[in-house]
């Protein structure tokens, strides 16, 4: 059933709502997966919205924003106590995050879809409410540390206290309820990965034993607002320290499905094998240059390349494999790769969408075997423009399966390379000559190149972290990436064209307040994206407002800004490559990135503004994203259907807002759908309507950024371990961003931040202006800004915060060590142990007692 039918259904119910009964009844449901899938339904809508739950059973048609009073989003907790919940959908002009007090959570926990009752508006136009209902539960487990009861009245039991700071309150463990399932070691998570399995599964501590060690709790009684959750023990993780645990806490504490059902497993197996009548059928691309390129660890290889010189042009294939073949609709398969939506990378295994029988087998692109693959055929003109395309259904049997660090060297000249893979060096010469062709077509249209470092993790042959290091962006992986931007954005204008409902990965213009606040502080660097004067509406900023409460006196400062700034994707381009090399590059191009909104999955097409690209999807990973599969689906649907897989580009489409007239050929293709929509003939069918579209590009996107914060999450928690040992190390930086507690730095030597907290500034009293964005010594005057060199040691290390702690060291002497020696920084260790709060005393000067104890006075307050 789609979800138009069901808000209909429920629509006539009287009252506009409907028990869980009655719609298994009216429905007709049979087993259990059939109301699963149900409940995962009424969860969704409810979570985008559309519906409201009065209570555990029902659920209501949400008025029509009716009641204005009233909102519902998602709880973000602090650790404080404090929360902010976000409306889903976005707020009307963008309002920003709803406060709730302490008071006022009533028992959510974090994650938790909630309905808030707004009070009246701030002053200062910061939006407050209570919340006075929740909507969906998020946390069904919690991981955390086990402890148990003392004996006292304070602790009538056993409790898990969580390992998420932003839960405040322990789940009670009832006495009894503390001796977890059988677990069976080696069991079929099917984490990828040459260190998965070598965990503490091995030995698993007795459950008579659990005292401090790290457990997963699954949640039994939701906690309210006069008692915490109840729960029990439902599996043991380990010591926080054994190796792999990190892993193993930071998938449950993202709730990451991570476990295969055995029904799954079962239908991977069964379809993993080739069909030779398939074969047949298909176009086939046997005997050509076809290769795959990919990193070292790469397991499954999903895209295949191959480009050559015609009359003409260039003629350059993609492609990637067809996971749509073996991966049917509402399959066991397909419900799974829908509930995980992606893939989740960490540094030494990886969480699969699919399970290995076809990720890493007969969907991997294994060089000289026959594979089914969904192809984009694209013909390119001697500067890098795409004349015309071709979506087709073939075979292939890759040539070679290559490395980025291969082709990186062949590239490059590398006579023992040159000579290992002489067949095919021409191939990747002419491959590097197109890949540079595509990127000055992006560069003239305004797309943007961020080429931010990633953080890569080098280990030792025995597992050890040997260092944290930046990522290196080489024209191997470029050339990767051009060509398949360019075979996703022909999908995307053939589907856009034909008019049929489909997924794209859209990117929307970025918000007025976030431009001015990034060209305020590009100003202070001297430069700006040149969107020149701006009509009138006047605006206060937070920073504004604080300032002036600090310092008294004036009124904060009024900005002039209007609702829609004319800003381009080539602002923000031009703008990049001025810095480009700059000793401000690095903080400029990150608070760009911050500036603008993050990419998503959207049922409508509303371009892609870092892209410059009128429509865009996401089509060349259907091993790893959910989205691309539905992409295949659809897809294969229309060229089954007997629509042609020809066409054209589009070029571009004068109802995006960004969207800027091309020079040169002046080549426009606005959609051609847009005549069969509105005029007498119909678009193709497509196997899933816009309804369910868009329900699964929400979901899509969630499990996106839940990705993304578990792998962001576990890469900060590495560095943490790797520098345990450094304790009292110095080391050159770079101040990134400067904030009200301290400045945040960046390591020179190796990839890692820390906070230099303001507090630890001791050689005059330190205020911070944000205006400015600035530290400011009161006495002599001494500033701290953003992209300032500064030496610093590292001070302390917050395991479970995941923090790093440095100060700031005197003005190094020339010719200085960037490391201290072993004496020394045996000696600044024990002083760190002894003081964490305190930076070593050799290294900084004092004020006077009375002024040292004024400030942590002064701090506590703060804080």
């Amino acid at each position: 059933m789609t979800d138009r039918d069901l808000l209909r259904r429920i629509e006539r119910s009287p009252g506009q709502t409907a028990g869980y009964k009655q719609l298994v009844r009216e429905l007709g449901l049979g087993g259990g997966r059939e109301r699963r899938m149900l409940l995962e339904q009424l969860d969704r809508l409810t979570a985008q919205g559309e519906l409201t739950r009065p209570d555990r059973d029902h659920w209501a048609l949400r008025a029509a924003r009716a009641q204005q009073d009233l909102a519902a989003g998602r709880l973000d907790l602090h650790r404080d106590g404090f929360g902010f919940v976000r409306e889903e959908p976005r707020g009307a002009g963008g309002e920003g995050d709803i406060f709730i007090p302490p008071n006022e959570i009533h028992g959510a926990m974090q994650g938790d879809q909630v309905l808030v009752e707004l009070y009246p508006p701030r002053p200062d136009g910061r939006r407050s409410g209570r919340i006075v209902r929740i909507l969906t539960r998020r946390n069904p487990s919690v991981v955390g540390i086990f402890h148990y009861a003392r004996g006292d009245s304070a602790s009538p039991a056993n409790y898990v206290t969580p390992w998420d700071e932003r839960m405040t309150q322990p789940i009670l463990i009832p006495f009894g309820m503390e001796n977890p399932p059988q677990q069976a070691a080696g069991s079929a998570h099917r984490v990828l990965g040459e260190t998965a399995g070598k965990e503490t599964r091995t030995a698993l501590p007795s459950p008579e034993n659990l005292e401090g060690m790290v457990v997963e709790a699954e949640i039994t009684d939701w906690p309210t607002a006069t008692r915490p959750a109840r729960g029990r023990v439902l599996e043991i993780l380990g010591k926080r320290d054994d190796f792999g645990v990190d892993v193993e806490i930071v998938i449950r504490k993202h709730h990451l499905p991570h476990i295969f059902p055995g029904n799954v497993l079962e239908e991977a197996r069964a379809v993993a094998r080739l069909d030779q009548e398939e074969i047949a059928r298909r176009r086939s691309f046997h005997g050509l240059p076809i290769v795959t390129i990919d990193g070292e660890t790469a397991k499954d290889f999903d895209d295949a390349v191959m480009a050559r010189r015609t009359g003409d042009g260039w003629e350059l294939q993609v492609h990637i494999a067809d996971v749509a073949q073996y991966v049917t609709p509402a399959s066991a398969l397909d419900l799974e790769a829908r509930l995980r939506g992606t893939s989740v990378y960490f540094p030494d295994r990886a969480v699969p969408m699919l399970p290995q029988e076809l990720s890493s087998d007969i969907c991997s692109l294994r060089p000289g075997e026959d594979r089914l693959v969904l192809s984009c055929i694209m013909h390119i003109d001697f500067e890098g423009e795409i004349v015309s395309y071709e979506v087709t259904e073939g075979v292939i049997r890759s040539a070679r399966r290559m490395t980025y660090t291969q082709v990186h060297a062949i590239i490059e000249g590398d006579a023992a390379a040159r000579s290992e893979f002489a067949p095919l060096v021409q191939e990747f010469e002419g491959m590097y000559e197109l890949a540079r062709l595509l990127h000055r077509k992006r560069q003239r249209r305004g797309s943007i190149d961020f080429d931010l470092p990633e953080p890569v993790i080098e280990f030792s042959s025995t597992g050890a972290m040997e260092s944290i290091v930046r990522s290196e962006r080489s024209w191997a992986n470029r050339l990767i990436e051009e060509f398949m931007l360019s075979a996703n954005e022909c999908v995307a204008s053939w589907l856009e064209q034909l008019g049929v409902p489909s997924l794209y990965r859209i990117h929307e213009k970025p918000e007025p307040r976030r431009v001015v606040e990034f060209e305020d502080i590009a100003a202070s660097f001297g430069y700006s994206l040149g969107f020149g004067a701006l009509p009138v509406k006047r605006m206060t900023m937070k920073s504004d407002r604080r300032e002036q409460r600090s310092r008294g006196g004036n009124a904060p400062r009024r900005h002039e800004i209007q609702e829609d700034i004319a800003v381009t994707p080539r602002m923000y381009q031009q703008l990049a490559l001025k810095i480009a090399g700059k000793p401000e590059e690095r903080i400029l191009s990150h608070l760009m990135l911050r500036s603008l909104r993050q990419a998503r999955y959207s049922e409508k097409n509303e371009g892609h503004f870092a892209l410059a690209a009128p429509c865009y999807t996401h089509f060349t990973s259907p091993i790893r994203r959910y989205p691309d599969l539905i992409v295949h689906r659809i897809s294969k649907a229309l060229l089954r259907a007997g629509i042609s897989g020809h066409g054209v580009p589009v070029a571009g489409d004068p109802r995006i807002p960004w969207h800027e007239a091309r020079a040169g050929k002046g080549r426009h293709h606005p959609p051609a759908a847009d005549s069969s929509r509105h005029g007498e003939s119909a678009a193709p069918a497509s196997p899933l309507d816009e309804t369910e579209l868009g329900g699964i590009a929400y979901e899509s996107s969630q499990a996106e950024r839940r990705a993304d914060d578990a792998e962001r999450e576990l890469m900060e928690w590495k560095k943490v371990k790797f520098m345990q040992e450094r304790i009292g190390e110095d080391f050159d930086a770079m101040i990134l961003s400067v904030t009200k507690y301290g400045c945040f730095v960046e390591l020179d030597s190796l990839f890692i931040e820390g906070l230099v907290p303001i507090l630890s500034l001791q050689d005059d009293h330190y205020t911070y202006r944000e205006n400015t964005r600035q530290i400011i010594g009161e006495n002599a005057g001494r500033r701290y800004s953003m992209g300032d060199r500064v030496r610093v040691v590292l001070d302390r290390v917050d395991e479970i915060q995941r923090r790093l702690q440095f100060s700031i060291l005197e003005e190094a002497a020339p010719g200085r060590p960037k490391r201290a020696g072993k004496a020394k920084t045996k000696a600044r260790a024990a002083s760190a142990k002894a003081h964490p709060y305190k930076p070593p005393k050799n290294k900084v000067l004092r004020r006077s007692k009375a002024k040292n104890a004024h400030a942590r006075k002064s701090g506590k307050k703060k804080r």
